[in-house]
C-alpha cells in the first residue's frame, strides 16, 4: 500500500518593505553627494556657492530632490538674485570660512571658556572674556597671553582686508583708587591695548582697517546682579565687519 505523503503547506508570509523609504532617502542623499562632487571640479567657487544654497533650500524645505517643480523654483531663486545679493552671499560665506579658522584656533589653544565666535548681521564677532587678557582695573595684557594675541592677530590677516573694531566693556562696578577713572576709561583703554599689541604683533597688518572704543557698563550681556552675569559683562570684542551689506553697499 502506497504511503501517502503529506504535503506540507505554504503560507504566505508578509515581508516588511519599511526599510525600502529610508533607503531611497540615502540614495538620494548620495546621488545629492556625487553631483556636488562632480560639481566642485568643473565649476567656479560662484557656482557653488549657488548649488549650496539650491540643496539647502530643498533639504530645508522638504521637498523630493528628484521633484522637477522643486528643481525649476531653485533654479529661478538663483536667475532671480541680483548682484548685490550674491556679493552679499559671497560675503557672508567668506566670513564662515574665517570662523572656521577661528574656531580651530580657539580649539587648538584650549581657550573655549574665555574665547568664542558668533555670527551677526554686522560681521563676525570674535568675544574674549576680560580675565583671560587683563588683571582686574588694569588695560595691560597678561604677557602669558601675548602668544595667543600673535596666534590672533594672524588670522585677522585677510584678503581683502576688512574693518575691524574692537570694544571694551565692563561691569557696573565702579573704578575706585584704581589707575582709571571710569568703566568708560577703563573699557576704552583694554580695547585700545589690544589693538595695538594686533598691530604689533603683524606688521603686515593695515592700521587704517582698525579702530577701538570702549562702552564701560552700557552695553551688558547679562544681569549685573550676580557674580556670573558681571564676569560675562567684563569682555572684549572683535569684530570683523562684512565688507558687502544686504542691500549690496559696501563698508
Amino acid at each position: 500500500m502506497a504511503k501517502k505523503t503529506k504535503r506540507r503547506k505554504k503560507h504566505e508570509e508578509h515581508i516588511d518593505e519599511s526599510w525600502l523609504v529610508p533607503y531611497a532617502d540615502i540614495l538620494t542623499l548620495l546621488l545629492a553627494l556625487f553631483i556636488v562632487l562632480f560639481s566642485a571640479s568643473t565649476v567656479d567657487q560662484e557656482k557653488m556657492m549657488k548649488m549650496s544654497q539650491v540643496f539647502s533650500e530643498i533639504f530645508d524645505g522638504g521637498t523630493g530632490f528628484l521633484d522637477e517643480n522643486a528643481i525649476i523654483e531653485q533654479s529661478q531663486i538663483i536667475n532671480n538674485l541680483t548682484a548685490e545679493q550674491k556679493a552679499y552671499l559671497e560675503e557672508r560665506e567668506a566670513l564662515k570660512e574665517i570662523q572656521v579658522e577661528l574656531d580651530n584656533f580657539i580649539a587648538v589653544n584650549e581657550l573655549e571658556n574665555t574665547f568664542a565666535t558668533s555670527m551677526t548681521d554686522a560681521g563676525l564677532l570674535i568675544t574674549i572674556t576680560d580675565k583671560v587678557l587683563f588683571d582686574p582695573g588694569k588695560a595691560d595684557i597678561k604677557p602669558e597671553y601675548l602668544t595667543v594675541v600673535d596666534k590672533l592677530s594672524q588670522v585677522l590677516k585677510m584678503d581683502p582686508s576688512r574693518n575691524i573694531v574692537i570694544t571694551g566693556h565692563t561691569d557696573n562696578v565702579p573704578q575706585r583708587g584704581g589707575e582709571f577713572d571710569s568703566n568708560w576709561e577703563l573699557s576704552v583703554m583694554r580695547a585700545v591695548s589690544l589693538l595695538e599689541i594686533i598691530i604689533e604683533r603683524n606688521p603686515s597688518l593695515d592700521p587704517k582697517y582698525f579702530s577701538a572704543k570702549g562702552f564701560g557698563e552700557y552695553n551688558p550681556i547679562a544681569s549685573n546682579d550676580t557674580a556670573d552675569g558681571r564676569s560675562q559683562n567684563r569682555r572684549v570684542e572683535v569684530l570683523i565687519q562684512q565688507s558687502v551689506n544686504e542691500d549690496g553697499s559696501t563698508n
